[in-house]
């Protein structure tokens, strides 16, 4: 870490220290562009496929719900991957986890591409998740390994805009690939985007974790666990994160049956309502990023999780009052844009703190997300079958329970503001 830190203090901008680093000259960019691939990987693998869902149903002669088990296999896939994956990222170093569980993914895709029953696929999209959780864990922990405060601000933001709008663009790409292809191609095409992103982290990626730095035995490992877990603000982040990840895959999940199958929108149509949902996330994120050169994050998500609250309550009244779909649209716009809005807040309340354990940091964060996001998901299927009343349901608690967790354990007044590296 020495070679980091004397960037840091003779070195002012991104490109200096990312060519220290490096060991030779790394283009900003090309840093954001392949950490946003890997980003990436894990929400267009949950939901690159969305528009399929009836068309799965069909082919595989299954039910609905079983169709969704396969994206709760998916999220329980990423929280485990997770789970494993940061700790050993702190441990061996970053880039040879991520190449191992990327190459996973790639292989989980080709059996679903040719699977001939639910049951098959639903067991490989668990090692699909499992297998693209690295993505996510590794990008956040290298950008801590390099930044700290505005200028962690600055780059979480950027990867923050990634990871939340690669869920809502995957619909889209999928929904215009099935006038292309059936719903095996878009594995195949999966396939395809796992293996360029894992040629590209062995090419253009560099070690950002050297040996000085890392953690290779048990008790190191649960010692960090034990740092993050009397962290308050940590644990209360942890808990707000997982609350607004299951309102939204709990909507992305939701989502084909209520407006292809209720509404009686094609695929392009429903592709459609996501490029809107996309353009409010896109402006969400930013406006959050610049935001937050002001204001704490945690008093930010004070503002957005009562709002979040408000677009699970205009679900509820949408389905009591067999309301038209536009009020539907408007209120999965504002539920996504919240999501973008959330998105780098809880990136800094999770990292701020946590230099020395950051692979970890993310991997418990991610776990958390994944799993209750993946259970709760199920809970629109559960309460009388899938709709916008249950779906509404599912989003105003979601936010009601991290509204608390947010002033109870994180306590926005008590923590402390950025400083400016």
């Amino acid at each position: 870490m020495h070679e980091i830190a004397v960037a840091r203090r003779e070195h002012t901008s991104t490109a200096s220290i990312l060519t220290v680093v490096a060991g030779r000259p790394l283009h900003p960019i090309v840093f954001i562009v392949v950490l946003g691939g890997l980003t990436a990987l894990g929400p267009f693998t949950m939901d690159l496929y969305l528009p399929a869902f009836p068309l799965i149903e069909a082919d595989l002669q299954t039910t609905s719900a079983m169709v969704q088990l396969t994206l709760s296999a998916t999220a329980i896939g990423l929280g485990l991957g997770q789970l494993v994956v940061g700790p050993l990222s702190d441990s061996i170093g970053r880039k040879v986890p991520v190449v191992s569980a990327t190459g996973l993914h790639v292989a989980s895709s080709l059996v679903i591409a040719i699977a001939p029953s639910i049951e098959v696929v639903a067991f490989a999209r668990f090692g699909q998740g499992f297998g693209a959780a690295a993505g996510a864990v590794v990008a956040a922990a290298m950008i801590r390994d390099l930044f700290g405060g505005k200028r962690l601000v600055r780059m979480a933001a950027r990867i923050a805009l990634i990871s939340g709008l690669a869920p809502i663009v995957a619909p889209i790409i999928g929904s215009q690939l099935l006038l292309l292809m059936n719903w095996r191609g878009v594995f195949w095409l999966l396939a395809g985007f796992g293996a360029l992103i894992l040629v590209a982290v062995a090419i253009l990626l560099p070690e950002t974790l050297p040996r000085a730095g890392r953690a290779s035995d048990r008790r190191r490992w649960t010692g960090r666990v034990a740092v993050l877990a009397r962290d308050r603000v940590y644990v209360g982040a942890v808990i707000v994160g997982a609350m607004i990840f299951a309102s939204i895959v709990s909507y992305l999940s939701a989502s084909p049956f209520i407006f292809q199958d209720g509404y009686g929108f094609s695929e392009q149509t429903f592709g459609l309502i996501f490029a809107v949902n996309a353009v409010g996330l896109l402006v969400a994120t930013q406006v959050s990023a610049r935001l937050m050169r002001r204001y704490r994050p945690a008093s930010l998500l004070c503002g957005a999780l009562p709002a979040m609250m408000l677009s699970g309550l205009a679900f509820v009244a949408v389905g009591l009052l067999d309301g038209e779909w536009w009020w539907a649209v408007a209120a999965s716009s504002l539920l996504v844009a919240l999501h973008g809005f959330s998105g780098p807040c809880l990136n800094v309340l999770v990292l701020a703190r946590h230099q020395q354990q950051s692979g970890t940091a993310v991997a418990l964060a991610g776990f958390v997300n994944s799993v209750v996001g993946g259970i709760l998901s199920l809970v629109p299927a559960l309460l009388g079958g899938v709709s916008v009343l249950s779906l509404g349901v599912v989003v105003a608690g979601s936010a009601v329970l991290g509204l608390a967790a947010l002033l109870i354990v994180v306590r926005p007044s008590s923590v402390p503001e950025l400083t400016a590296d």
